[in-house]
């Protein structure tokens, strides 16, 4: 079974996490959500308190096949001052895993910390102006070898969608899904 860990950083988007957890997990994909701060409970951007499976920090070693990394203006703020975070998605991006920003995150935690590594992405509003790696691309969704960005809120069951079909290598099962709640996938 795929295992996905989802990095929540106090201010993190809440409907872009909740919903790329639900999806994943309805589709059977095992999802970890990880708190990157002292404590497993962690806030929210509209102040909604939501505790984690564990922590960053108690699983700064495990291997996950795709980490998934919410925006929020001061949840992606927060993922990309932290060295664990750093650390921990250079390490999987090193190993061809899956790296997965939503909204902020792909500029923010990705081109704040030269992660994006050349590589085509789409972030929210015009933070992409402040990126002077990688190669903005303006759609809902962009892969780009192991990277797949999402724009933000409006489109992240498309987010979700790309990423469970990359995961199970098979969008069969994921458009069988998408009918089944209705989403024109």
């Amino acid at each position: 079974m795929k295992k996905v860990a989802v990095l929540l950083a106090p201010g993190f988007e809440e409907a872009e996490a909740i919903v790329t957890i639900d999806i994943l997990r309805r589709l059977h994909i095992d999802v970890e959500t990880l708190a990157c701060a002292e404590s497993r409970a962690v806030v929210s951007y509209h102040d909604i308190p939501m505790v984690t499976d564990s922590t960053l920090a108690a699983r700064l070693e495990t291997m996950y096949d795709a980490v998934v990394l919410p925006g929020g203006p001061q949840g992606s703020v927060n993922l990309a001052a932290s060295d664990a975070v750093v650390q921990f998605i250079a390490r999987h991006d090193a190993a061809g895993k899956l790296i997965c920003p939503v909204c902020s995150a792909a500029a923010r935690v990705l081109g704040g910390n030269g992660l994006l590594k050349g590589r085509r992405y789409v972030c929210s509003g015009d933070l992409w102006q402040n990126v002077t790696e990688g190669e903005y691309i303006d759609a809902p969704v962009v892969e780009d070898g192991n990277l797949i960005s999402g724009k933000g809120l409006g489109h992240i069951f498309d987010f979700a969608f790309a990423v469970s079909a990359r995961l199970l290598e098979d969008d069969a099962p994921v458009r069988d899904h998408a009918e089944h709640i209705y989403y024109p996938w």
